[in-house]
């Protein structure tokens, strides 16, 4: 009885014993990060996108602006923080990917591993559809002037077309020329054989990233995670000195405290902190799984939380500063769908840029 118990013991002290032989060499044979930076910049970029840059200013529009901050942030720490550490600290214990780290844990949680792995499928198609909007966006910007600047001339050159000078620039160029969208979803329309192009080259960068694991992934990230930031930064510093940028950012942080009485706010926060911190789509457990097991897992993860909650603020800020220089040239619900940030940072890089100073 007393060697059982001292068997026990002796195994609790190091819980690198308890694995099997075979688990032992699949962790010891497991690539690393080539250091700490690298680690955490793929988790931000990972976790930071679409949620953070196109979601979140959309919800603070719908909810009253700065109203929505409140129950994002009570999300953020009572439901993002948790759940973003408990995935790094299994992934980098047991040092699999999301599939393996559930069926390590019991045979019964394979299907977590295996849902997570069918939501990351699904949402990486469209992912890289908006990817390839961005692309289409990015090489027409080589342009001068930019196609959505002005609108274009119609066919007998007396004038421009009707269509645009009913909406906007910016609207024609985003449902005629780049979607060409149809009347009522029964009209199929013809293939946007260049969006095809953009798409096809959207999936050929993530494939070029993602070649040799974290190796190419560890070095395409300096560039990947810090860029968006550094155009923002762009972006906020031209907008803040438009005429309106205040009017906007009073509203985004003026709060309408009646919204917060409706039960789908709250909802649509902790569901936006599932899209802000890529929680559930396996990712951050694989992320983790190269990291060794004594590594800071709880610092890592409120790094990365912190970070993700001012990226959040901080592209809301620069879009509603571009809100605000368009409601003094012209009134528009800019938000009215999700579409917004293709048009808030098209006037941004269009009339805005050019405002004289």
């Amino acid at each position: 009885m007393e060697i059982s118990e001292k068997n026990t013991k002796d195994d609790s002290k190091d819980p690198e014993q308890n694995q099997g032989p075979e688990e032992s060499t699949q962790s010891d044979q497991r690539p690393k990060w080539d250091n700490k930076v690298q680690y955490l910049l793929t988790c931000i970029g990972f976790a930071v996108g679409l949620g953070n840059v196109w979601r979140f200013p959309y919800l603070c529009q719908v909810y009253g602006g700065g109203a929505f901050l409140i129950p994002y942030l009570i999300a953020l720490v009572f439901e993002g923080l948790p759940l973003l550490h408990m995935e790094l600290a299994i992934g980098q214990r047991l040092r699999m990917g999301s599939i393996g780290v559930w069926k390590s844990i019991s045979p019964y949680l394979v299907g977590v591993g295996v849902a997570s792995m069918t939501v990351s499928f699904l949402v990486g198609l469209f992912y890289n559809t908006i990817l390839a909007w961005v692309l289409w966006y990015f090489f027409h910007s080589f342009q001068n002037p930019l196609p959505w600047e002005h609108c274009p001339v119609n066919a007998n050159h007396t004038g421009y077309l009707e269509e645009c000078e009913k909406s906007t620039a910016v609207n024609y160029f985003w449902y005629r020329d780049t979607l060409n969208i149809t009347p009522n979803i029964e009209i199929s329309g013809d293939p946007q054989w260049w969006l095809v192009v953009c798409l096809a080259s959207a999936w050929c960068i993530v494939y070029i990233c993602f070649i040799r694991g974290i190796e190419t992934i560890g070095k395409a990230i300096y560039v990947t995670a810090t860029f968006p930031y550094l155009v923002l930064t762009i972006f906020l510093v031209r907008a803040l000195t438009l005429p309106g940028a205040t009017i906007g950012l009073r509203h985004l942080f003026t709060p309408n405290w009646e919204t917060l009485k409706n039960p789908t706010v709250w909802l649509d926060a902790a569901t936006q902190i599932f899209f802000s911190l890529s929680l559930a789509f396996g990712g951050l457990i694989a992320f983790s799984s190269y990291n060794p097991q004594n590594n800071n897992c709880e610092q890592d993860a409120v790094i990365i939380s912190i970070i993700n909650a001012f990226t959040s603020i901080f592209a809301a800020t620069v879009i509603y500063t571009i809100i605000g220089f368009r409601a003094t040239q012209r009134y528009d619900d800019c938000l009215a769908g999700y579409h917004s940030s293709f048009h808030c940072y098209s006037w941004g890089g269009g009339g805005a840029m050019k405002q004289k100073l």
